[in-house]
């Protein structure tokens, strides 16, 4: 790999000269990248397929003629928690709640933020690929179980095929199976078993 240009692209984004101990780290990182036991092998952030697998699942629902988005009962219970948006839950949302799309956006953005740092809790220096993580971050995004689901642990001990068996376990709302947590579990652990 020519590393040249990366290291002007963050040259330039830094404003400023490298000092040698960054440039020691960053050539330790890329001549690390290919060992399937890099220290940097642990994703902290959610790639681009862990969102669109979130956003296909999750939708913007409930667009008003007006553009605005309008706050829905869980499905699994007809009522709380109130959700809006790209299924942000919480405080002060509620039947009556009412968000622009920019609202919708930024919550999601930092609600990714707090889950992915969850699930790098919960998973520790476990080797994971990016898949992995963004299927996990998606699982704990619905679900809110990272730390207390066994495929967590079955990750965290590197059975990655019994981890991705435990998905389908999670398709319950309500005491009832919801088809679409069928499908959001299915397609999370396709993800999860992926190359990516």
């Amino acid at each position: 790999m020519i590393r040249k240009p990366l290291f002007d692209l963050i040259r330039r984004l830094l404003g400023r000269p490298f000092r040698q101990d960054e440039v020691d780290l960053i050539d330790a990182a890329l001549d690390d990248l290919d060992d399937p036991d890099s220290k940097f092998l642990h994703p902290h952030t959610i790639g681009p397929g862990g969102i669109a697998l979130i956003k296909q699942f999750e939708g913007c629902a409930r667009r008003r003629d007006d553009g605005m988005v309008a706050a829905y009962p869980d499905p699994g219970t007809g009522g709380a928690p109130w959700t809006i948006g790209w299924g942000s839950t919480g405080p002060g949302i509620g039947p009556d709640t009412v968000w622009t799309q920019d609202q919708c956006d930024e919550r999601f953005a930092r609600d990714l933020e707090g889950y992915a740092a969850e699930v790098a809790d919960a998973i520790g220096d476990a080797p994971t690929t990016q898949a992995q993580f963004d299927a996990l971050v998606s699982f704990h995004y619905n679900t809110g179980a990272i730390g207390r689901a066994s495929l967590t642990r079955l990750h965290r001990a590197g059975d990655h095929s019994a981890a991705a068996r435990e998905f389908a376990r999670w398709k319950y709302a309500g005491g009832r199976v919801l088809r679409g947590l069928v499908k959001r579990r299915d397609a999370e652990a396709q993800l999860y078993r992926s190359d990516r």
